[in-house]
């Protein structure tokens, strides 16, 4: 490797938003020093964090010899976010997560308990028994992102919505067709 081709490592990127809402319950777990060690321990070399309205403010770090963070409140170019990213980190808007989903992008959800009637969660339970994505709380991620195996997920079609329109109408109460 004379060219210097080995020393320089893959830029491989973990985005996470948390859509237009603050939730910074999520902001402050994955700005944790051990989550940012497990992501840099997976090869990961930049996380990107888009924080929205909240109040907590990640560390930003240059990242020698660890992980690279940078953040931002909102953007226009999400979609441009998360197409570089190797590793999507979002919260439980159904946005988000279908835009993620669609690009083919492996996906952890963190749900904020904190919201009242969270019917984001069943969506995300759903999605994650069919192996589509991951599925943690702030209190979780840290030993969701040591677990995880972005293998085992299966890509996500959504050509065919009837299984989860019917899991929908079941939630609501109607009867199986």
């Amino acid at each position: 490797m004379e060219d210097g081709e080995g020393d320089q490592k893959t830029r491989r990127v973990v985005f996470v938003t948390v859509g237009t809402a603050c939730f910074d319950a999520l902001v402050r777990a994955v700005d944790s020093h051990n989550v940012k060690q497990d992501l840099f321990a997976k090869g990961y070399t930049h996380l990107i964090i888009q924080m929205g309205r909240g109040s907590y403010v990640p560390t930003k770090s240059e990242g020698d010899g660890s992980l690279a963070v940078d953040y931002f409140t909102f953007s226009s170019s999400i979609a441009d976010h998360l197409r570089s990213a190797s590793l999507v980190i979002s919260h439980a808007g159904s946005g988000s997560i279908f835009e993620t989903l669609r690009l083919g992008k492996p996906l952890l959800v963190v749900v904020n308990e904190d919201l009242m009637d969270n019917h984001q969660s069943e969506l995300v339970e759903e999605l994650a028994n069919r192996k589509h994505l991951y599925c943690a709380s702030p209190q979780t991620i840290l030993q969701t992102i040591a677990d995880m195996d972005l293998n085992s997920l299966l890509p996500y079609s959504p050509g065919d919505a009837t299984p989860v329109a019917k899991h929908i109408n079941r939630f609501l109460g109607f009867p199986d067709d």
